[in-house]
Order: C-alpha cells, then sequence, then structure tokens
C-alpha cells in the first residue's frame, strides 16, 4: 500500500459559552468556553509535533480561537476560509435550552418535511461542495506535507459522509466528531487512500455530553493519523442506524444532546 503523501486534517471547534442554548449557526460574538480553550489546547499539543504547514480556519470567533493555540505553536499564520463556515439553518436564533425548546412550537415544524437536503438549512450537497474545494486546496498548498482546516461539526461531518461514500440521512446524536476532534483525510497525490478520526480532548467532555457511539468498530478507518497517539480517544465509533424518526428529522438542527424527547422514541 502506499505511503500517503500528504494529510489534512478537520478539526472541530472547541466548546462553545452559550448557557442560554442559543442556535448560534453562523452568529458572531459566541466564544470558547474555559473548557472549550482547554480543548483547544489539548488538539494542539496532539498536532504540533506533526509535519503541519498550513492552518485554515473558519472565520467564526469559536474557530479561530481553537486554530490558535495550534498556530501559535507552530509558528503558523491563520489563514481565514469562508468555504469552510458553519451551515445555514432557518432555526438560527433560536433557543433550545431546558424549558425553553423553540421546536415545541408547531409552526416550526413545517421546515422539516424533507430530511434528505434537508428542508431547513443548507443542502448537504452544497456543504460538501465547498467543503471538499477547501479541503482540495489544502493538499495543494501542503503538498508532501500536512495542513489543517478548523471548522464545525455538520461540515466536517457530511464531508466525511461523502468521502466514504455514507447516505447524508443520519441520527446527529451518532456523530462521530465530538469537540476538538480531529478527522484525517490521508492522499496519495490527488486520492483520499485512508480517512483516520483521534480525540484528543475526549477526557475533558463530559461522558452525557459524548456521542451515542459504539466503540471498538471497525479500525481501518478510525486508527490515529501516523504520529499520533493510538489511545482510546483514537478508536473507530461505529455508526448505528437512527432509532428514532425525530433524531432523522433534526439532524443538522440540534446539538446532539438537546434533541426532543418524543413519546414512543428512546
Amino acid at each position: 500500500m502506499s505511503t500517503p503523501d500528504t494529510t489534512v486534517h478537520l478539526v472541530r471547534h472547541g466548546e462553545v459559552h452559550n448557557p442560554e442554548g442559543i442556535l448560534y449557526g453562523r452568529r458572531d460574538g459566541f466564544h470558547l468556553s474555559d473548557l472549550g480553550r482547554r480543548m483547544a489546547e489539548k488538539t494542539a499539543e496532539a498536532l504540533a509535533g506533526r509535519d503541519v504547514t498550513v492552518v485554515r480556519s473558519s472565520p467564526l470567533e469559536r474557530a479561530r480561537e481553537t486554530a490558535a493555540p495550534l498556530a501559535e505553536k507552530l509558528g503558523l499564520e491563520i489563514e481565514i476560509d469562508e468555504r469552510v463556515l458553519e451551515s445555514t439553518n432557518r432555526f438560527e436564533g433560536l433557543t433550545f435550552g431546558r424549558g425553553n425548546n423553540a421546536l415545541r412550537n408547531p409552526l416550526l415544524w413545517r421546515h422539516l418535511y424533507n430530511p434528505f437536503k434537508p428542508s431547513w438549512g443548507e443542502p448537504y450537497r452544497a456543504i460538501v461542495t465547498r467543503m471538499m474545494s477547501a479541503v482540495h486546496d489544502v493538499r495543494r498548498a501542503a503538498a508532501g506535507h500536512e495542513g489543517v482546516i478548523v471548522s464545525h461539526q455538520l461540515p466536517i461531518w457530511t464531508t466525511r459522509l461523502h468521502v466514504e461514500g455514507r447516505s447524508f440521512l443520519h441520527d446527529p446524536r451518532r456523530r462521530q466528531c465530538t469537540l476538538c476532534s480531529v478527522t484525517s483525510f490521508h492522499f496519495v497525490d490527488d486520492r483520499i487512500a485512508q480517512v483516520s478520526y483521534h480525540e484528543p480532548a475526549i477526557d475533558l467532555i463530559p461522558r452525557a455530553r459524548r456521542p451515542r457511539a459504539v466503540l471498538g468498530g471497525r479500525r481501518a478507518r478510525g486508527a490515529a493519523p501516523r504520529g499520533l497517539p493510538a489511545r482510546r480517544g483514537a478508536r473507530v465509533l461505529s455508526v448505528r442506524r437512527p432509532a428514532a424518526p425525530v433524531a432523522l428529522l433534526l439532524g443538522g438542527v440540534l446539538p446532539p444532546h438537546r434533541l426532543l424527547r418524543v413519546r414512543g422514541h428512546r
């Protein structure tokens, strides 16, 4: 098997300070929490010893703040790329905190008619188009080395589904893309030869907020990138089929730990 000659790492930002449970989407003014900054430091430590020559980030504060410690350790400038922004969403700005969940309003349900597109936000295929364009630009810029893109959960997960030839229809509670996780595309020439996944900050994430997934799945796609420690956080989480229709409808709308509980579904 050929050795991948260029690697592009997609890093999800750290935890955001959002006590009111607002779906912030592309809104400005949402920064990393203290815990989020610690997560960013742990991921920076995991990647600092890599041959990273390019660091790019979504323009949103939470992404730039996640990229900052890595760029500082490597002595690199953070390049801003609009293509790796969070996806658009009709529910942006609404509150989904406890006791004030916007989706309890039946008037909003009309936006949930098509989970395949999805009808409530940016089409999955549009997300993939802009994300893959950014990935290939970093591949070219970091040719023979490694590059980092700091982005957001849904764009990263949707891109991985595309690369692995999987359906975009999914349960958001089972996305393999935890806070400050690293999804790596290993290229041979311009072809992705391997996808790997690592969770440097998993120990900082409360267990109740980790995705519902099964550890110990296939290792081929989920081994830690070469040089990253192959610890518990680097194991593959095999994504199961969604257990509840409501989870499909809300994919891309809510953080996984704030999905509605619906009678008859667990």
